[in-house]
């Protein structure tokens, strides 16, 4: 494994199909109440409405609306509600493997990209999980995207853990099993190494080791200048059709 390169194995089709059967609701549910809603929206967000729009179609650019008019509801909740309400969300998309989405090993999709691909794999649930609690005043300190295996399917995975401390133990946002749960009770996971926005640390403790910053690893650094550019890339398969 190397963190400059890709991640390794992806998940196998018996995790898709776990992934399909967890989903709390189908992407056209995403869509009903999204129009009602697309008046509420600031001028940034409809920017990144109608740049969504225009790469991906119509029943993309309505998921990014309701992703909006959610957000502006979980503000008000608290910190537990919003990883409840934001990992909810977000497992509703489709899981597919990268080779098949985006034709490559590896690819870190933005969260405009997720949604406007309308699936991905476990890294970008991850990560739209991950951006969303940030914008909802989650502290960077608090949120680590760990590169797990995943013992019983016995393929790479990865996971968002939350810590409410500094010495917390640490819950786990799952694309995988929808139910958040902590660190020591996910013994079908075994933690290779985590990041945030500033840190890179090997799992070989219980917090882990130290072991440099985030923008060793390359696919993270090539996500976050598309995401502030704004660049969005179209995948290989429409799974609107």
């Amino acid at each position: 494994m190397h963190l400059k390169s890709n991640l390794g194995a992806k998940i196998n089709p018996v995790m898709s199909r776990i992934a399909q059967q967890i989903k709390f609701a189908t992407i056209a549910g995403l869509v009903l109440f999204s129009s009602s809603a697309s008046m509420a929206l600031n001028s940034k967000e409809q920017q990144l409405v109608d740049a969504v729009g225009r790469v991906y179609g119509e029943r993309a650019a309505k998921r990014v609306t309701t992703w909006r008019t959610e957000m502006a509801r979980f503000k008000s909740l608290s910190e537990k509600q919003k990883l409840t309400q934001v990992n909810r969300f977000f497992n509703q998309l489709n899981f597919v493997n990268d080779d098949r989405l985006w034709g490559k090993n590896d690819y870190w999709a933005t969260p405009l990209e997720f949604l406007g691909s309308n699936a991905g794999d476990c890294e970008d649930f991850t990560i739209a999980k991950y951006f969303s609690l940030l914008e909802l005043g989650v502290s960077d300190k608090k949120l680590r995207l760990v590169y797990v295996k995943a013992i019983t399917l016995n393929q790479f995975h990865m996971v968002l853990a939350y810590y409410s401390t500094p010495s917390a133990e640490p819950v786990i946002l799952d694309n995988i099993n929808p139910e958040i749960k902590t660190a020591s009770s996910r013994r079908d996971l075994l933690p290779i190494y985590s990041f945030n926005g500033r840190n890179l640390w090997l799992m070989k403790s219980k917090n882990g080791q130290l072991a440099g910053k985030s923008s060793r690893l390359s696919l993270w650094n090539d996500l976050r200048a598309r995401e502030k550019s704004l660049k969005l890339n179209k995948p290989i398969v429409n799974f609107d059709e």
